[in-house]
């Protein structure tokens, strides 16, 4: 990868988009607008990196005229010294280029719905679903993002059997997307009498949110059925086909929402929820040819991998993918996802950028 080359390009395109931007017409476009401000602010810190790393290569440009005169023994030694430095940072700048060089994924950018579902296990693994959602609601406050439920079914012994949620926020689903699979819990049962450790599971499903323009389902293949809402949630349950169950036809997909009061806002939340499904099959189909092509130890699509192990009688989170152990299981289960989510985000940018040395 030829970091200068970029760097031009990249100057260039921020120099089309501030005179696009300039343009009276595109405050008639809000969309263009809106997209081109993105764009800016998403070129400015590469351009600035630009800036300077042509002033260290002018730096030492005229260290090396002064080198090769050696004119003053002084003035030639310093010009040595000065250029070992600027050869330093030259090459951490050129690391630190290379990865916000990395193409962004589109989807990182969007709102996510997260579907957390007691597997093996019975009673504690639907507890242990409990304890993960527990853990991203947590997550979530810390990140600032605003969480609303879409679908609760709760276990009779605590915790749930499902438990369907929207984040909404920056940046969501580029980070809760690692999230994705079979999440396994080592731990003594709080009904376990001999004190024996037990393993059960939780799958986790992290969808990106897409608007109607991004995915297109025709009305007629939806068939749409209500039925009275149950557990918690006020006077109008059990007293009104308020809950909202959408079947789409031709694919079997089927959603249900019934955590709103009235059958409008579950059927709108209930569309929301297909349309992510129906994309996410899209999306799945793509990361597994991409996978075909260059494995990857972070995001190859597969839902039903194991990806994740925690180990309470040892204080272990263990996340299998990139062989990463935390002896923190405590703060993590409180919220602390941070190190482990910044983990797999690098090791996927390496990835990405091997790729790109590759091609």
């Amino acid at each position: 990868m030829d970091i200068e080359e970029k760097l031009k390009q990249v100057k260039s395109r921020f120099e089309e988009v501030n005179a696009a931007m300039s343009d009276p017409a595109v405050f008639d476009d809000p969309q263009k607008y809106t997209e081109l401000t993105k764009e800016r602010s998403d070129l400015e810190e590469l351009v600035e990196d630009y800036d300077k790393w042509m002033d260290l290569k002018s730096r030492q440009k005229g260290n090396n005229e002064l080198i090769e005169a050696n004119e003053d023994a002084e003035i030639t030694e310093m010009a040595r010294e000065e250029n070992k430095e600027i050869k330093q940072e030259l090459a951490k700048m050129e690391e630190d280029i290379k990865m916000k060089l990395i193409p962004k994924d589109p989807e990182d950018s969007k709102n996510a719905i997260v579907e957390v579902r007691a597997g093996t296990g019975g009673d504690e693994a639907a507890i242990f679903a409990g304890d993960l959602f527990d853990m991203y609601r947590r997550y979530s406050d810390k990140q600032g993002w605003k969480m609303s439920m879409m679908n609760i079914a709760e276990s009779d012994k605590g915790g749930y059997k499902e438990i369907v949620f929207q984040l909404e926020g920056e940046e969501v689903f580029g980070k809760m997307k690692y999230e994705s699979g079979v999440h396994r819990v080592q731990r003594v049962p709080e009904t376990e009498s001999q004190g024996r450790v037990h393993t059960s599971a939780a799958t986790v499903a992290v969808l990106p949110e897409v608007e109607e323009v991004d995915i297109d389902i025709n009305p007629s293949d939806i068939r749409v059925d209500t039925f009275r809402a149950s557990g918690a949630g006020g006077q109008h349950v059990n007293k009104t086909d308020s809950a909202i169950r959408l079947t789409h036809e031709p694919t079997g997909i089927v959603v249900e929402c019934q955590e709103e009061r009235s059958q409008h806002q579950n059927k709108e939340k209930a569309m929301t929820m297909l349309r992510a499904k129906m994309y996410d099959i899209e999306l799945e189909k793509k990361q597994k040819e991409r996978a075909d092509e260059r494995k990857s130890q972070v995001s190859t699509g597969d839902r039903s991998a194991k990806i994740r192990t925690y180990n309470f009688p040892q204080g272990r989170f263990t996340d299998h993918r990139i062989n990463l152990t935390l002896y923190d299981l405590d703060n993590i289960m409180k919220g602390g996802l941070d190190e482990a989510i910044e983990a797999l985000r690098v090791q996927e940018n390496l990835e990405k950028l091997n790729a790109i040395a590759e091609d």
